[in-house]
C-alpha cells in the first residue's frame, strides 16, 4: 500500500476510534447543539447524552465550562468521565470562544457563566431535555471557567434565597480559580455544594492573598468552608481531600490540591477523578464506574495520531499537484547549499542565532503588553472588528518584529560578511516571475482548502477534530475567513524570513539535511522556548514565576513552541520541492495562522 494511503487510513481509524472512545462506545450520543441567548447571543455546545438518560429515568446533568482561550472539545476529557457514567454533560465554547457569540458584557465570565447561565435556565424552563433530572444540576470549569462555576453557584443562590427556593445549581466544581469569586460577600450568596481544585503549583498562584497555591491554610478556601459548614470558631487550615459540610442542605464542599502547574491541571487523571468522585457523591450515584478508571486519555491518543497525519499529509498532496501540468513550472533545481562557515564566519553564524534567540525572548512580554495600547478595544474584552484577537494580537507583534529582526540579520551579515566569502543571492531561492508567484499562490490556496475540507469531513464523521491535550486544529466559523486577511500578512513576514533563514543561512553543506533541520529547528524555537526555561526556572527557585503580569501570555506558548519546532521541516521541505523560498511560508502561514485564530479569543460583533 502506498505509505500516503496508509497515512490517511491511520487517520480515519484514529478519528473512528477517537470517536467511539469520546461515546463510550455507543453508549453515549455526542452531538453540537446551538442555543439562543440574551441580547442576540449564542451558545454552542458539545451535548453528551448517555442512552440510560430517559424521561422515566432521568439522569443529574453537568455543565462544564473551559477556561480562556479554551474552546469545549478542550475539556472533553471531564465531559467523556463524566458521560460514561450516566450523567449527561453539556460542554460549552465559553462567549467569544470557539462557536460561540461574543458577548454583550465585558465580564461574561461573571455576569453570565460564559454562556452557562442561560443553558441552566433553558434546562428548568423546556420540557425538550425530560431526561434530566432538574434537581441535580451541577457545573465545572477550569481557571476562567471556574470562575464561571463559583459566580453561577452565587447567581442562582441568590436568586433562590430572595424567591425562598432551591437553586438551580445544585453542585459546582471549580478548578483553577480562586482569586475570584471567593470574598464573604459573593460566598454568602451560595446554596450549593462546592468543589474547589487548585494546583499546588499553579503560575498565577502570586495572586492569591497569601502568595502561594498551598490550599491548607488559603484564606479564599478557608472562608469557603467556614461559610458552608457555619463553623465556630471559624477553621483555621482545611484537611485537603476531606469533605465538610451535609449533602441534605447542600452544604458538602471538598477542597483538593493536585502537584501540578495551571494549564496541565485539567490533564491530571488525579485531578479528573477528584471531579468525578464530588459529582458522584453530591448526587448520589452509587454502584458506578470507579473514579480512577478513565480513558479519555487514549482519546486524546488517537486524536494526536490525526493530527501528526494530517501533517504528514501535506507535502505529498503539495508534491502530487506539483506534478500536474499547470504547477509544474514551479518545480526548480536546488540551489546550491551554503558553504560550511570558517574561522570569523563561524562566530558570525552563532552570533547571529545567539542574537535572534536573545531578541525573540525578551521582545515577547513587551510587544505583548504593547499589544494591550495598540488594541485597546479587544484588551478590554469589547466587540471590534480591529484586530479583534487579544491573545494572537501579542504574536501578530512578536512575529512580526522578529520578521523583520530575521530580515536585518540575513541581509546585514551577507553585505558585511556573506558576499566575499562564497555566499551568492542565487543560493537562496529568491528569484520568482509573476507569473510563477502567482501559481505559488494558487497551490498555496488549494493545499489550505485540502487540508480544512479533510478537517471538517473528519468532524463531520466522527465529531472529533485533531488535539492533543491544549494543542489543536479544529473546524472554524466561516467569519474567521474575514479575519484571516487581518492577521495574515503581518505574520507571513514571520513565515518568510524564517523560510529565507532555513533555506539559505541555515542549509550548509555538509551538515546534511537531518543536522540542518534540528539546527534550524532550534534556531526558531529558541527564543521562546528560552522564556518557558527562565519563567518556570524562576518559580522553581523561588515559588514565583519571573513574568507576573505576562504570565498568561507565557502559558500561551505551550500551543506556540510546537508551532515554532516543526515551521522549519516544512519550510525545507518545500524548498527540496520547489527550488524557492515561497511555497513553504505561503502555505504554512494559511494553515498555522487558521489554527491560531480558530483556537483563541476573538471579539468580533454579534
Amino acid at each position: 500500500m502506498n505509505s500516503n494511503y496508509l497515512k490517511l487510513l491511520i487517520l480515519f481509524l484514529s478519528s473512528f476510534i477517537a470517536s467511539m472512545i469520546q461515546s463510550s462506545w455507543g453508549s453515549v450520543n455526542v452531538q453540537t447543539i446551538k442555543l439562543p441567548t440574551q441580547n442576540g447571543q449564542w451558545v454552542v455546545a458539545d451535548l453528551f447524552k448517555p442512552y440510560s438518560a430517559t424521561s422515566e429515568n432521568p439522569a443529574p446533568a453537568i455543565i462544564v465550562i473551559p477556561g480562556f482561550q479554551r474552546s469545549k472539545e478542550t475539556l472533553s476529557n471531564i465531559s467523556i468521565e463524566l458521560s460514561r457514567r450516566g450523567i449527561v454533560v453539556i460542554s460549552i465554547d465559553p462567549y467569544a470562544q470557539g462557536g460561540s457569540s461574543s458577548s454583550m458584557s465585558r465580564r461574561a465570565a461573571t455576569k453570565e457563566g460564559y454562556g452557562m447561565f442561560a443553558i441552566v435556565d433553558y434546562i428548568y424552563e423546556t420540557s425538550n431535555l425530560n431526561y434530566i433530572d432538574k434537581n441535580r444540576i451541577g457545573a465545572t470549569g477550569h481557571s476562567a471557567g471556574g470562575l464561571a462555576a463559583i459566580r453561577g453557584a452565587q447567581y442562582f443562590g441568590n436568586i433562590a434565597e430572595k424567591s425562598s427556593a432551591v437553586s438551580k445549581l445544585h453542585s459546582v466544581f471549580v478548578s483553577g480559580m480562586i482569586r475570584m469569586g471567593f470574598k464573604n460577600k459573593d460566598l454568602k450568596k451560595i446554596k450549593s455544594n462546592v468543589g474547589i481544585s487548585y494546583a499546588l503549583y499553579d503560575e498565577g498562584a502570586w495572586q492569591n492573598e497569601l502568595g502561594n497555591g498551598d490550599m491548607r491554610t488559603s484564606p479564599e478556601a478557608l472562608r469557603l468552608i467556614n461559610h458552608q459548614v457555619n463553623s465556630v470558631p471559624p477553621l483555621d487550615n482545611i484537611l485537603i481531600g476531606e469533605y465538610y459540610g451535609k449533602l441534605s442542605n447542600r452544604t458538602l464542599s471538598i477542597v483538593h490540591n493536585e502537584k501540578v502547574l495551571h494549564p496541565f491541571q485539567p490533564y491530571s487523571t488525579e485531578a479528573v477523578a477528584n471531579q468525578i468522585n464530588f459529582f458522584l457523591k453530591t448526587f448520589d450515584i452509587n454502584n458506578s464506574i470507579p473514579a480512577k478508571n478513565q480513558v479519555w486519555y487514549w482519546k486524546e491518543l488517537m486524536t494526536l495520531i490525526a493530527m501528526v497525519c494530517s501533517f504528514l499529509l501535506i507535502i505529498p498532496t503539495t508534491k502530487f499537484f506539483l506534478q500536474l501540468p499547470y504547477f509544474s513550472t514551479l518545480v526548480n533545481p536546488t540551489p546550491k547549499e551554503i558553504p560550511k562557515p570558517r574561522k570569523i564566519g563561524k562566530y558570525i553564524f552563532w552570533s547571529t542565532i545567539l542574537i535572534s534567540s536573545i531578541i525573540g525572548c525578551f521582545s515577547y512580554i513587551p510587544l505583548s503588553e504593547l499589544s494591550k495600547a495598540l488594541f485597546v478595544q479587544a484588551s478590554e474584552r469589547n466587540q471590534t472588528w480591529f484586530f479583534p484577537q487579544r491573545m494572537n494580537n501579542a504574536v501578530m507583534l512578536w512575529a512580526t518584529f522578529n520578521g523583520l529582526i530575521g530580515f536585518l540579520l540575513f541581509f546585514g551579515t551577507y553585505q558585511v560578511f556573506g558576499k566575499n566569502n562564497g555566499i551568492h543571492p542565487e543560493m537562496w531561492g529568491l528569484s520568482i516571475t509573476k507569473e510563477a508567484f502567482f501559481k505559488t499562490l494558487v497551490l498555496a490556496l488549494t493545499i489550505f482548502f485540502l487540508y480544512f475540507t479533510l478537517v471538517n469531513t473528519i468532524y463531520y464523521l466522527f465529531h472529533v477534530d485533531y488535539r492533543f491535550i491544549f494543542i489543536s486544529v479544529r473546524t472554524f466559523r466561516p467569519i474567521t475567513l474575514l479575519i484571516i486577511p487581518m492577521y495574515l500578512p503581518f505574520f507571513f513576514i514571520f513565515f518568510l524570513s524564517n523560510s529565507i533563514r532555513v533555506n539559505s543561512s541555515l542549509r550548509i553543506e555538509s551538515y546534511g539535511k537531518m543536522k540542518s533541520m534540528l539546527l534550524s529547528s532550534f534556531a526558531t524555537a529558541s527564543g521562546l522556548m528560552i522564556i518557558l526555561l527562565i519563567q518556570y526556572i524562576t518559580f522553581w527557585i523561588t515559588g514565583t514565576v519571573f513574568w507576573k503580569e505576562g504570565w498568561l501570555y507565557v502559558n500561551l506558548l505551550f500551543a506556540i513552541v510546537p508551532i515554532m519546532i516543526v515551521l522549519p521541516l516544512f519550510h525545507r521541505s518545500f524548498f527540496d520541492l520547489t527550488g524557492n523560498v515561497y511555497l513553504g511560508p505561503i502555505i504554512m502561514s494559511l494553515i498555522f495562522i487558521t489554527i491560531l485564530l480558530s483556537n483563541t479569543v476573538c471579539y468580533f460583533p454579534l
